[in-house]
């Protein structure tokens, strides 16, 4: 029902800061709640965080918790993740997500019925 497309990635320092958007269309986005995974070669899809249909709750990975920051903008259809202090263990495919369903675990990748392409987030040291 809804297509998603990341944007934002790119190359930084580490304790730099980078801003990934999520552009939603085909549907409106208020209906879902959203997530943000990433992803290296030869591992599982690991989550970052997840907001509720209306923005009012969040969840972190602990590794991100106190770095990064999910949010959305219903209005405008676009999920965001802001990433401060960046690390090289950063380094990833991050992906966005939507899930339409009420979720048993909201953190595991396969609950999510809709993903972005992927977005390169790359972490120098």
């Amino acid at each position: 029902q809804v297509q998603l497309v990341e944007s934002g990635g790119g190359s930084v320092q580490a304790g730099g800061s980078l801003r990934l958007s999520c552009a939603a269309s085909g549907d409106t986005v208020s209906k879902y709640a959203m997530g943000w995974f990433r992803q290296t070669p030869g591992k599982d899809r690991e989550f970052v965080a997840r907001i509720s249909k209306s923005g009012g709750t969040t969840y972190y990975a602990d590794s991100v918790k106190g770095r990064f920051t999910i949010s959305r903008d219903n209005a405008k259809n676009t999920l965001y993740l802001q990433m401060n202090s960046l690390k090289p263990e950063d380094t990833a495919v991050y992906y966005c997500a939507a899930d339409e369903k009420i979720t048993i675990a909201p953190m595991t990748a396969s609950s999510y019925d809709y993903w972005g392409q992927g977005a390169q987030v790359t972490v120098s040291s």
